[in-house]
């Protein structure tokens, strides 16, 4: 992974192999990014995506292996406990299969390379588990 800062963004290029959200989240660790916002696209080989079941409050997550393009991948960035918190959703597509998926992104590893933008924010939003709605919703802190 390389990456250059311009103003409040982030160029960031991820090679064959990397992890794309733990090259966004070791940005965020560098450059000390608590709130912003991420799109990229690129191609992965590996990638876990899911949908929120909303009777069971849970993730129903399923891993795609093969050659995929991503045709969007966008995000928020906040803090949960003091930690980097990321929520990224992508889609990605093959074509040769006929095949398009989407949902919340847990891992996707890069193919071939990978070209995203951080919009850092100058502020802070934390996130809090809502017993209710079983997600981690944004809480403004002032």
């Amino acid at each position: 992974m390389e990456y250059r800062k311009f103003g409040s963004d982030y160029v960031v290029r991820m090679d064959r192999g990397e992890e794309i959200l733990a090259c966004v989240e070791e940005v965020c660790k560098k450059e000390q990014i608590r709130l912003g916002s991420l799109n990229g696209l690129g191609a992965v080989g590996a990638a876990d995506l899911g949908v929120f079941d909303t009777k069971e409050f849970r993730y129903r997550t399923e891993t795609y292996e093969g050659d995929y393009e991503i045709a969007s991948c966008m995000g928020n960035i906040s803090t949960m406990d003091g930690k980097t918190y990321l929520h990224v959703h992508a889609v990605i597509a093959n074509s040769a299969e006929g095949e398009v998926h989407g949902g919340h992104l847990s891992r996707g590893v890069i193919s071939l390379t990978g070209e995203f933008v951080i919009h850092a924010i100058d502020g802070e939003v934390d996130r809090k588990y809502s017993d209710e709605v079983g997600l981690n919703l944004i809480r403004f802190l002032s």
